[in-house]
């Protein structure tokens, strides 16, 4: 990796962390100052519309921020063409799902569902106007703006949904925290991106261009979204409402805890990993190269993805095994005891949630590579079995499924460990040696704090000593162990401050 490339990932990796850490923060103290005020089927009623929500917005970018993104020197026009796309399909997207409301409140049998999913899916044509904005700074790894606006977006939508909760307008308060986060990130982001002002116009031409790569990327969304979202969208249709939310909150926790490290590393992964590769091609279409491209191409990807993957796991792990291990006292001394039956299904999402961030690594890969077919392929076969799965144990009631579902969720990272190796020479003897020593580490560190506290009685004394014992212990493992992640993050830190 050259020094230059060298200097951008540690810069990206520092704003994203920050960015990531202070988001969660804020997601911390407004999710508990909210689940004080508002109950299990509140949560439910907004819970159920994620899945549509999150599918129109796939839609409405169909791929081509990342398409902007994988473009070595995007220009004024590919800016301006994927605006324009977004805006029309969000404008189209809303005209559908306004009129499908109804069917929706039949489905999950919530006659309210109609007018709050009419609310709530204003956020995707209020995000659509941001997109390629959102495109520009990621490309330019303006991670330092993204995590300034990420912090003012999250502080103004929470002090507006706890305003809301305050006044007892229960699930609108959720409903209206969407509409204005989405709102303040975009005023954000026009406010940091200055060397190019949007342009609606008809000018699809290098929408066109993008759409072979785009559109499988597009796919591979809406699966990802689905299957992210499937559990919330069967229980919903099986389940009473405030199961539902209950199911909610802990996946709301968990998401909140994996994407700390996830957001931290897709925020710059594609960037990087299409820049440690001089010769891909502008295009997705994949270019001829000789034997000796290939290798240098190769040797300089494989060391950067592996060096990435490797400061993954050894934050992730840790961190998502560690929230599996307090979780009860988590969530009876933030949220209130009246959330306790959902701990047994955050421990279990926690397990899938510590192999989430490798996911969004490979994923990357994929992208910078321009296989988005690949890509696309993996994840339809993933949602496919994944349903099948957790239908299966349907009869052995939720935590059954979120359990089925959690296994999956690891054991599917076996396809993309072949895919990588295909792509890049990322063989199964390396993979073991990036990612199971951190796994193995954080589990032995949680077990033994586990029963080194087992005589503590207070909730707030047993939650602060097994988060400190299990920190420390950890730290030293890896300092014993000399691993070199840890080593190059201590020297980054102390050349930072």
């Amino acid at each position: 990796m050259s020094e230059s490339l060298k200097q951008k990932t540690a810069k990206g990796l520092f704003w994203g962390a920050l960015n990531s850490g202070s988001t969660q923060v804020l997601n911390l103290v407004i999710g508990v100052c909210l689940a004080r005020m508002l109950t299990d089927a509140d949560y439910g009623i907004v819970g159920v519309l994620t899945i549509f929500t999150a599918i129109a917005g796939d839609l409405q970018s169909a791929g081509f921020t990342q398409g902007l993104v994988n473009i070595k020197h995007p220009t004024r026009r590919d800016y301006n063409s994927v605006f324009s796309f977004n805006v029309l399909m969000s404008a189209l997207m809303y005209a559908v799902l306004f009129f499908c409301a109804p069917l929706i409140a039949a489905f999950f049998r919530q006659p309210c569902l109609v007018e709050v999913s009419r609310v709530v899916f204003l956020t995707f044509v209020i995000a659509s106007l941001g997109i390629a904005h959102g495109g520009y700074m990621t490309k330019n790894m303006m991670n330092r703006e993204m995590a300034i606006i990420g912090g003012v977006a999250l502080l103004s939508s929470g002090t507006v949904g706890i305003t809301l909760a305050f006044l007892g307008k229960g699930y609108w308060a959720l409903a209206w925290q969407q509409i204005a986060y989405i709102g303040v990130l975009n005023l954000g982001r026009y406010h940091y991106v200055r060397e190019w002002r949007p342009r609606l116009t008809l000018d699809f031409g290098p929408v066109r261009e993008m759409a072979p790569f785009a559109l499988k990327i597009l796919v591979t969304k809406i699966i990802n979204t689905v299957s992210g979202n499937v559990l919330t969208f069967i229980f919903g249709r099986i389940f009473p409402i405030g199961q539902v939310g209950c199911y909610s909150q802990a996946y709301k926790w968990d998401t909140m805890a994996n994407s700390l490290v996830s957001n931290t590393v897709g925020q710059i992964a594609q960037a990087v990993l299409v820049e440690a590769a001089p010769d891909a091609p502008e295009t997705s279409t994949p270019q001829p190269k000789t034997s000796t491209l290939k290798s240098q191409t190769f040797n300089r990807q494989l060391r950067v993805y592996r060096k990435m993957l490797r400061f993954t796991c050894f934050l992730s792990m840790p961190l998502m095994l560690g929230l599996a291990l307090v979780s009860r006292e988590f969530i009876l001394l933030t949220i209130g005891a009246g959330w306790a039956s959902c701990v047994p299904l955050l421990q279990a999402l926690c397990i899938s949630g510590a192999f989430m961030p490798v996911y969004t690594m490979y994923q990357n890969l994929a992208i910078s590579q321009g296989r988005s077919g690949v890509y696309m392929w993996l994840n339809v076969w993933q949602i496919v079995l994944q349903v099948a799965v957790i239908l299966c144990c349907h009869r052995y009631g939720m935590y059954a499924m979120v359990c089925a579902y959690s296994a999956f969720m690891v054991v599917w990272l076996l396809p993309w460990h072949g895919f990588a190796g295909r792509l890049i020479g990322y063989r199964w003897v390396d993979v073991l040696k990036d990612m199971l020593p951190f796994v193995l580490a954080a589990a032995a560190v949680m077990v033994a704090t586990h029963y080194a506290t087992l005589a503590i009685v207070s909730l707030p004394l047993l939650l602060a000593a097994r988060v400190l014992l299990a920190a420390v212990l950890y730290y030293l493992l890896m300092k014993l162990a000399g691993v070199e992640i840890l080593k190059e993050c201590e020297r980054f830190v102390m050349k930072k401050f």
